[in-house]
This record gives C-alpha cells, structure tokens and sequence, in this order.
C-alpha cells in the first residue's frame, strides 16, 4: 500500500477513496429514520447516540432494524465501490465510511459508536470473519444482555481471527477500529465496571 503514495494520482484516489467513504458513512440514517417516523430526535433519549441500540429505546424494534442494516451496509457499499479500483482503496473507504458515522461533518461530528458500520465494512473486506462478529456478539448477548459488552469482546476477536488466517493488511485497519470502538466505549466501560449499564431492550 505504501507503494501508491509514491505516485501524485495515486494518493489523489486513495484521498478520494477514503472521502466518499466518509461521505457515505456520516449518513444518520438512525436519526433521519426517527424523525420520518415522527419519534423526534433520537439523541433526546437514552444515550443519545443515533445507532441502533438507541433507536430501540424508542420501542420501535422495526426502526432500529432498519438502522441497523442501513448503518452496516453503508460501510460495506463504501467497500465494495471502492474495491473496484483495488484493495487499498477499498481499505481507506472503509476506514473513511467508519470515520463518518463516528463523526458525521452534518452532526457537527458527533454521531455513533460505530459498531454496525464495523461490522459491515468487515463484510465487505472479508466476510467469514464477519461471521465470526456476529457469532461472538450474539453469545455475549444473550448471555449478558449488555450490547455494549457484546460489541467489545466481538471487536477484539476480528483483528486477531484477521491475523490469525494472514490477513495482515485488513487485520491492521481492524486493529486501529478496534481501539476507536473501545475509546468511544468509554462511559459504557465505566458503567460495565460500576453495574449500571443498561441493558438490550431497556428503555431510558
């Protein structure tokens, strides 16, 4: 990959690339879906986040399917677009698509944990691995009922099941994610530790 910055047009395409996944990304379906909804603005309720988790606050579990699958597969469009000009750029798309939902330009950068964007630009770079998120957050899940504890342990299994079968260069970017996710999962960590994290379908 270090190769391409070597070359002026190269590193203009690879800017480009991580721009229009930063576009894509910052998209707030999650509060733009409320608002269609007429449940007013997401980030007035529970965590204030405009992810999934929060919009299931609402009671609406349809609108926070929706979210779900809208803020995943916009980080695997932003991968597999891009991927049509090769693998780095589908690597910075992805990292871009990411940036964007976590920090959305039109929310004045304050948007999601990032988790479902995550989780689809795993599916588009390397989907078995995806598999084993969704196998692994599904077990924390159910077990703890903490989708936050969930999304953690599920973060730290992908870029070492990435290394683990010699995918170096994703297993990277999945790293570097990985240490985003835990740093905006910083308040959630505090209340796991201090047992006053709310738990999946809880309102408030």
């Amino acid at each position: 990959m270090l190769g391409l910055f070597s070359d002026e047009s190269n590193r203009m395409l690879l800017l480009l690339a991580l721009l229009f996944g930063y576009l894509l990304g910052s998209i707030p379906f999650g509060l733009i879906l409320t608002r269609i909804a007429g449940l007013g603005d997401v980030r007035s309720i529970g965590s204030g986040n405009i992810g999934a988790t929060n919009v299931l606050r609402t009671g609406n579990k349809k609108l926070a399917a929706a979210t779900l699958l809208l803020d995943m597969f916009k980080g695997t469009a932003a991968v597999l677009i891009a991927g049509h000009w090769g693998g780095d750029y589908a690597l910075l798309a992805g990292l871009g698509a990411f940036l964007g939902h976590i920090f959305p330009i039109w929310l004045k950068f304050k948007g999601g944990k990032g988790v479902a964007t995550y989780l689809g630009v795993l599916l588009g770079l390397y989907w078995p691995v995806a598999l084993i998120f969704a196998a692994a957050w599904l077990l924390v899940a159910f077990v703890t009922r903490y989708s936050s504890l969930a999304a953690l342990v599920a973060s730290v299994v992908v870029p070492v099941a990435l290394y683990l079968i010699d995918q170096k260069s994703i297993s990277l970017l999945f790293f570097i994610l990985t240490i985003i996710v835990f740093m905006k999962h910083r308040a959630n960590i505090r209340r796991l530790v201090s047992g006053t994290e709310g738990k999946i379908g809880a309102k408030g």
